[in-house]
């Protein structure tokens, strides 16, 4: 099948071109004719198959027919990472439709969002606590809803958004079509699907309680001092980016920290980072400016970029389904990726807790007895010592850009053109670490 066989509108069809997608994944194939049918839909499927085109096509093929200002379509996830990204691929696939659509998710302009709603916007792809507040105020009504969709509904209910949700819910019609995606089904999520996804169209695809077959796992039994070290050896042996899991936020930071001395450039994610740190992290990961991205579980489940090469757990999740999402960030979209785990030997019954949950044992790699050392072993690690770039990777970025414009740029138009940081100024904040 091709995305030239389905009932898309010409529009939609060049978009599609546009963006060379010509094959649909296999969720996409099974999702999208049900969905463009008018049928509920259950989707089941690993990270980075292709779930977020597989409800947002349905949407716009249905919202472009008879275009009409006001909220007609409410996509729910757990992120704002998650959110930024899926508006993103809205806003490629609605080119020249006439629709538009508004992130609605804390950390950003509360204004700029609610502006945006007042002009029309057809779509809303929102983070269920902030939706929760505009609905509480009065500044949002969903009473002309067609379409719901719960994207990553598994890791929003892990959150604790099930009450939030299910208020939401209350709020829109009946008369509705419901899309709901999740990677994984577990039992807390059924008594939602049975209360809200009426006689569901139900799409399986794979096995959702192991990694995909492009992943290649690897276990290293290292003790918990060296765990470092073995870090930094798969970063000069291995080439391409990696993702690397932490339990905690300050643990996140302090690798992070780490890893910079060492003079690999890093990026950190986690919930206490504002939204333009955030933002500037992840772009940063995805257009090869930072090598490694560390981040703790919520904040890495808004991580949707393909071509990572590594994972690695360098904390043991807190719960063996997590491992699952976990590897799912590497080998996407057909690509080969490894997923590495560091465990101590006191962890090996977590680790098989992990190995009866994805039904699938973890080959055990060998530790080089040579590893290079922690820089916190080496003379310690002093925080004041850690620079970190004078220029953020956004303004970078955009001297670049603009540089590229103007291959001879004249020594005035430093002067004059005043570039601005997103959000406070660098001095007073904790940019990504480079």
């Amino acid at each position: 099948m091709k995305f030239s066989d389905l009932s898309l509108s010409e529009v939609l069809q060049r978009n599609l071109a546009a963006n060379n997608l010509i094959q649909p994944t296999p969720v996409q194939a099974g999702a999208i004719p049900p969905a463009l049918a008018g049928s509920n839909v259950v989707a089941t499927a690993q990270t980075g198959t292709g779930k977020t085109l597989a409800f947002l096509l349905p949407i716009l093929q249905s919202l472009s027919q008879n275009p009409v200002k006001g909220v007609q379509a409410v996509i729910m996830t757990p992120t704002r990472e998650l959110a930024i990204q899926i508006h993103e691929a809205f806003t490629k696939m609605a080119k020249d439709t006439g629709l538009r659509a508004t992130v609605v998710v804390g950390g950003l302009n509360e204004s700029k969002q609610l502006f945006e709603i007042q002009r029309g916007s057809q779509v809303l792809v929102a983070t269920p606590g902030r939706l929760f507040d505009f609905i509480g105020r009065k500044l949002v009504k969903l009473g002309s809803v067609k379409f719901v969709v719960l994207d990553e509904a598994d890791r929003m209910l892990d959150m604790g958004f099930l009450p939030t949700i299910e208020q939401i819910l209350q709020q829109i019609p009946i008369q509705r079509q419901t899309l709901f995606f999740s990677a994984t089904i577990e039992r807390s999520i059924i008594p939602l699907i049975a209360k809200h996804v009426p006689n569901p169209v139900r799409v399986e695809i794979g096995a959702t309680t192991k990694p995909g077959v492009d992943i290649d796992l690897h276990l290293y039994e290292v003790e918990g001092h060296r765990k470092l070290g073995l870090l930094r050896h798969l970063l000069a042996e291995k080439t391409g980016s990696f993702l690397v899991f932490a339990r905690t936020k300050h643990s996140t930071d302090r690798l992070a920290k780490k890893l910079a001395k060492t003079g690999v450039k890093t990026a950190a994610i986690h919930g206490d980072r504002t939204q333009s740190q955030r933002r500037q992290a992840l772009e940063g990961f995805k257009d090869g400016y930072y090598r490694v991205l560390v981040a703790t579980d919520v904040a890495a489940r808004g991580i949707h970029v393909d071509h990572i090469e590594h994972v690695v757990n360098f904390d043991l999740p807190q719960a063996p389904e997590d491992f699952i999402h976990r590897a799912g960030r590497t080998g996407r979209a057909g690509n080969k990726g490894t997923a590495s785990t560091f465990a101590t030997r006191g962890e090996r019954g977590a680790v098989r807790q992990i190995e009866r949950a994805i039904k699938t044992s973890l080959p055990l790699q060998v530790v080089p007895h040579e590893l290079p050392p922690d820089p916190a072993d080496t003379g310690g690690f002093d925080e004041q010592e850690y620079q970190p770039a004078r220029t953020p990777y956004a303004v970078k970025k955009a001297i670049k850009g603009a540089f590229q414009h103007s291959p001879k740029p004249k020594h005035s138009f430093v002067k004059s053109k005043k570039l601005k940081f997103q959000g406070a100024k660098p001095a007073g904040r904790k940019p990504a670490y480079a």
